[in-house]
């Protein structure tokens, strides 16, 4: 399935998507649109098909309805080269490091061109210089996020998926990382889509911010006014359709 319409413009774009496991939807009817640089917060609770939405996106899973396109595009379903072939890049929920392989080597594998090299991922994430030669599995959880993210940027993304990077992470730690989202995209001009369950840290360096629940989208805009209004998202995550 390929969608063969797309607004110029938009470095990401989806129109009608549905998504899924099998023939059993997900996430139904939806659309985004995001320019390059943009951070889009997805929140929602669990079982709201985020994590499906991002494997879809990256061609992990085929699409049940609608289209994807990335830099005016579009994008064939379920066809995880292509996805990456149009630089989009998902950094999944286990990281799914080479945990064999060490630092440098898990970066270098990656590196394409145009893409950081080690030295520009070692400028994001300088707790990691003196771990170059240690291998992957024997890293910290909040190293190993690191170097899922730096292993990602290496890769020249134009879309960055992010799936729960403060996942099984201290909130000290939390703290720290989920900042460097909004240096990324302001640094690459990447898209940046996070998936995250710490809602006021992931509205703090969003752009927009969509709500799902239950398979639709129950609120969306941008960030700050969400921020802004917490009895709004308490609603939204409620299931309680809104829209600001």
């Amino acid at each position: 399935m390929t969608d063969t319409t797309s607004t110029p413009g938009y470095a990401l774009e989806c129109k009608g998507l549905t998504v899924g496991h099998g023939s059993v939807a997900v996430l139904r009817d939806f659309d985004l649109a995001l320019r390059q640089g943009e951070v889009l917060a997805l929140l929602g609770p669990n079982g709201a098909g985020k994590t499906t939405l991002l494997a879809t996106l990256a061609g992990l899973l085929p699409r049940l309805a609608g289209g994807v396109s990335v830099g005016g595009r579009a994008l064939p379903s379920g066809r995880p080269a292509s996805a990456n072939k149009a630089d989009l890049v998902l950094v999944p929920d286990d990281r799914a490091l080479f945990t064999t392989l060490t630092v440098k080597e898990n970066l270098t594998i990656a590196n394409k061109s145009g893409g950081l090299d080690v030295d520009g991922a070692m400028d994001l994430f300088p707790s990691l210089t003196k771990r170059l030669k240690v291998a992957a599995g024997s890293l910290s959880g909040g190293e190993q996020q690191m170097l899922a993210v730096a292993r990602a940027l290496v890769q020249n993304p134009r879309v960055l998926l992010i799936d729960e990077m403060s996942m099984g992470l201290a909130p000290v730690i939390v703290e720290d990382l989920l900042p460097l989202v909004r240096r990324i995209a302001d640094e690459t001009n990447a898209v940046v889509v996070l998936v995250e369950q710490h809602v006021s840290l992931a509205l703090s360096v969003a752009d927009q911010a969509i709500v799902v629940v239950h398979g639709d989208v129950h609120l969306r805009g941008p960030a700050g006014e969400l921020a802004a209004d917490p009895a709004l998202l308490e609603t939204a995550y409620l299931g309680e359709t809104t829209s600001v």
